[in-house]
């Protein structure tokens, strides 16, 4: 089982701390493509947190499962109108299963990074395609590693959203691994939490899917499905599980 790092602290605040990904435009956008891809089947989602995206895919009509390893942030979900049309196991989606297949398996906003090792990444591939009927969909929406935008010899990228969020993220480019610390408040008030991710190249992804018996079928940089270029800072991947 792997280790939670949303704890109640987080759990508790972590909806107001998106930025752009809270915004109700963001999903719209993005529930408009799950449910495009969700069709008449149903849907599971990997890390369903807060149930920020699954709730609103809900109302559409979508029959939505999920998945998460840390029960506060289940426990913010059920305090939410809609939430008891969701059934949810707490549980580690590299691994652990839910009843039943679906016509699509989705993880979003970088939570494949979660994961902190080649093996559980790849590991969620394949557990992913075991719940996949055949011809399903497998979605992850992740960010491109910024390592371009490191000078020479630098390992730390600062991000901030407002005056009430700002951190950086610190790179280990020899283990791929890298630790997000996030700075809330001010004064007496400032908080900081730290969380490890392990970041992953897209043909990296592509490789896992097809040891799990996926293939891309599209790639975009957002949900509006602008082309993914090399410019690209983030992007939302779709493989598909063979027929056969």
């Amino acid at each position: 089982m792997g280790e939670n790092y949303f704890g109640e602290e987080i759990a508790a605040d972590y909806d107001r701390t998106l930025g752009e990904h809270s915004d109700p435009s963001w999903i719209t956008s993005c529930v408009e493509v799950l449910e495009e891809y969700a069709g008449k089947g149903k849907a599971l989602e990997f890390g369903i947190g807060t149930g920020r995206i699954a709730l609103p895919l809900s109302m559409r009509g979508v029959l939505v499962e999920g998945m998460d390893l840390s029960p506060q942030m289940l426990a913010q979900l059920k305090k939410k109108p809609g939430s008891e049309e969701i059934p949810v196991r707490e549980g580690d989606f590299s691994r652990d299963r839910m009843d039943g297949t679906y016509t699509l398996v989705y993880l979003v906003f970088n939570t494949i990074m979660n994961l902190t090792s080649q093996e559980t990444q790849t590991e969620c591939f394949i557990n992913a395609a075991r719940h996949l009927n055949r011809g399903g969909y497998f979605l992850i929406e992740t960010m491109v590693p910024d390592l371009r935008r490191l000078p020479p010899g630098e390992t730390v990228r600062p991000f901030g959203t407002d005056n009430q969020l700002e951190g950086f993220d610190e790179y280990d480019t020899v283990s791929q691994k890298l630790v997000s610390h996030h700075l809330e408040g001010t004064g007496e008030n400032r908080k900081i939490h730290s969380i490890p991710f392990r970041y992953v190249w897209p043909s990296e992804l592509d490789l896992m899917a097809r040891i799990a018996g996926m293939s891309l079928t599209a790639r975009w940089e957002n949900w509006e499905k602008a082309p993914f270029t090399h410019e690209s800072r983030s992007h939302i991947s779709l493989w598909q599980k063979s027929f056969s």
